[in-house]
């Protein structure tokens, strides 16, 4: 990446960017899940508005944060206490370029941070080799939720030496 990245923790006032990049990032960039169906579409992101996204930044056991590259929100990511990485979602114009790496290892180092040695999530089919990439191996069988295939991925965390 050629300019600088910073992640910092959201705030309540990113509710209304975080809607917007989450939602977006799922049209655009998740098709091949969706296959463009307005219904999966909808299901998907019906609970990624800006209320349902506001309490999750009051809640001490989440951390959500955020990817800004020269004060642009670029990306978003969630961690639950529990060790369920939530999501993480980029502006499709910045995919493969370091944004969701980014996310995802702060939001390891978060969940480090708590005492957790392992972290868990449900993948998509667009996201599985970005996911493998990071470490994550498929730990169970893949199932169907509102119409879109979720791959049961985890990966064990080791605090900084």
């Amino acid at each position: 990446m050629e300019t600088p990245l910073h992640i910092c923790k959201a705030t309540p006032a990113d509710a209304g960017i975080i809607s917007r990049i989450v939602e977006r990032s799922i049209r655009v960039g998740c098709a091949l899940d969706h296959r463009n169906d307005p219904q999966t579409v909808a299901t998907w992101t019906h609970n990624k508005t800006v209320e349902h996204i506001q309490p999750w930044l009051t809640d001490q056991r989440l951390y959500l944060n955020i990817a800004l590259l020269q004060d642009k929100p670029v990306g978003v990511a969630m961690a639950a206490i529990s060790g369920k990485l939530a999501f993480c979602y980029v502006q499709p114009e910045w995919f493969r370029r370091g944004v969701g790496q980014a996310l995802v290892r702060d939001l390891e180092g978060w969940l480090i941070g708590n005492g957790l040695a392992q972290v868990r999530l449900n993948s998509t089919r667009t996201s599985e080799a970005f996911y493998r990439h990071l470490g994550y191996q498929p730990c169970a069988e893949t199932f169907t939720v509102a119409g879109l295939r979720a791959i049961p991925m985890h990966k064990g965390l080791t605090p900084p030496s």
